[in-house]
């Protein structure tokens, strides 16, 4: 994807107005979040307008900018959130989330469980939602911990990790889409990245932490907050080979795009041209979804009237995302087309501020206000979009996972998974404090670390 040409500015007002108008954007988009429990689509609507309004622009262009920044967002973004959620509700519904859960459970040791925990979230939490990975994940991680006699923060972190840094870092999860959107960056470079950032984050924050996180917080878990399993309701389902090589496909495919483009470099050799078809994300998604017709789905003895059922609700709970990804890509155009990513792009040159960090701290703050990493992700984006053009498609990439990092700082109570994780655990608000919001802080801050390290030997 390449970085929107540069515009003219809709209004001719000057740093300290469309610095007001930031503030006043998005002091009305976190009280409307927060305090009116408004749904983030209008929230970000009515902000984007605010913001406009508040810079001096004409309402007609500020309508169009909003507009036009969320066509162009759902036209980049929407479809691949929905061939991702088709593959996710593919995994669930047909058992193979259970069969690579039970797969790798039954050869780890329990010395080793914390970490096979954290190996099983990332694996299912590249194509699912977060939300959906906390249900899929949850009747596994209650059963182990009471089984084999566990501390449930030893196995719970781990899997709830994994589960997070896939959900802030890694594509084809909405936020990290959007933010590859907004700044031009290349996906395959971005997911590699993503990848390599994920690995080193998860440990630290998965089961290095668990051991600190069980002494803090014993609980017992609710025993009635555990949920049937998918595949308990099946005769038979995917095998464990089928199912892992279906849920990489995807990846494989982008990756082998970047290597090609990085080691051939030329648009008219044959195999670049061929690697850039298979390896963009919509062909590669879709053929994930269509192999996952049958080497899932056909494996578990769906019909084709139970596939059809399958995609047709896989669909439905992405509406809500795919607004908010759009809005978000309104409110992040109407901040380029008024002037305030220049602002930006002449702040960080005066103060001399690491466009990383920069972009880290602006996620930072806007995940603290809102409560939605989301939100953070495509506002950050957006905010920061102009310092991507001087850049190399590394470093652009590496802008991504900045703002993927940030987007996870310190979950609290304005955050729904905060109270999805406190319930399903059975903790009080102050022990989620210590463990679930200590791990994503964890998490941001291990994440922008190993960013910046990377920053400076690519």
């Amino acid at each position: 994807m390449l970085a929107a040409d540069p515009v003219e500015p809709i209004t001719s007002a000057g740093n300290a107005q469309l610095g007001i108008a930031v503030l006043a954007g998005i002091a009305v988009i976190v009280l409307l979040i927060t305090r009116w429990k408004v749904h983030a689509f209008l929230s970000l609507t009515i902000g984007s307008l605010v913001l406009a309004a508040v810079a001096g622009a004409p309402l007609d262009k500020g309508i169009l900018s909003f507009t036009n920044g969320l066509g162009t967002t759902v036209a980049g973004v929407g479809v691949l959130i929905a061939l991702g959620s088709i593959l996710g509700k593919l995994l669930a519904d047909s058992g193979g989330a259970d069969e690579i859960v039970d797969t790798i459970l039954a050869k780890s040791s329990k010395r080793s469980m914390p970490w096979a925990m954290a190996l099983i979230a990332s694996i299912i939490g590249l194509p699912l939602f977060f939300e959906v990975g906390i249900v899929l994940l949850i009747p596994v991680v209650l059963l182990v911990a009471k089984r084999g006699n566990f501390s449930l923060m030893r196995i719970g972190i781990p899997a709830l990790a994994g589960l997070s840094v896939m959900h802030g870092l890694v594509p084809p999860h909405p936020g990290p889409l959007a933010a590859i959107d907004a700044v031009g960056a290349n996906l395959g470079i971005t997911l590699a990245l993503g990848v390599l950032v994920a690995i080193p984050t998860v440990v630290i924050a998965g089961p290095l932490f668990a051991r600190y996180a069980a002494r803090w917080v014993d609980v017992t878990p609710p025993e009635g907050l555990i949920p049937q399993r998918p595949s308990e309701s099946l005769e038979r389902r995917p095998g464990f080979v089928a199912t892992v090589a279906t849920v990489l496909l995807p990846v494989v495919l982008m990756l082998a795009k970047a290597l090609v483009d990085i080691v051939v470099d030329d648009p008219e050799n044959h195999v670049q041209r061929v690697a850039d078809v298979i390896g963009s994300p919509l062909i590669a998604l879709l053929a994930a979804v269509i192999v996952g017709m049958f080497t899932l789905g056909g494996a578990a003895g769906f019909t084709k009237e139970r596939l059809a059922t399958t995609t047709e609700k896989s669909l439905v709970p992405i509406a809500g995302i795919l607004l908010i990804v759009g809005a978000g890509g309104g409110f992040k155009q109407t901040l380029i087309d008024v002037g305030v990513g220049q602002m930006i792009l002449e702040f960080s040159q005066d103060w001399n501020v690491s466009a990383l960090l920069l972009a880290w701290l602006i996620a930072v703050c806007i995940r603290l206000a809102t409560g939605s990493a989301t939100v953070a992700t495509i506002s950050a984006a957006g905010l920061v979009a102009p310092l991507a053009a001087d850049m190399s498609a590394t470093h652009v990439a590496l802008l991504v996972l900045a703002i993927g990092a940030g987007s996870l700082f310190f979950s609290h109570v304005n955050d729904a998974g905060f109270w999805l994780v406190k319930e399903y655990f059975g903790m009080s608000v102050g022990q989620t404090f210590k463990t679930w919001s200590v791990m994503e802080t964890i998490i941001s801050v291990v994440g922008i670390v190993f960013v910046l390290l990377l920053s400076l030997v690519i």
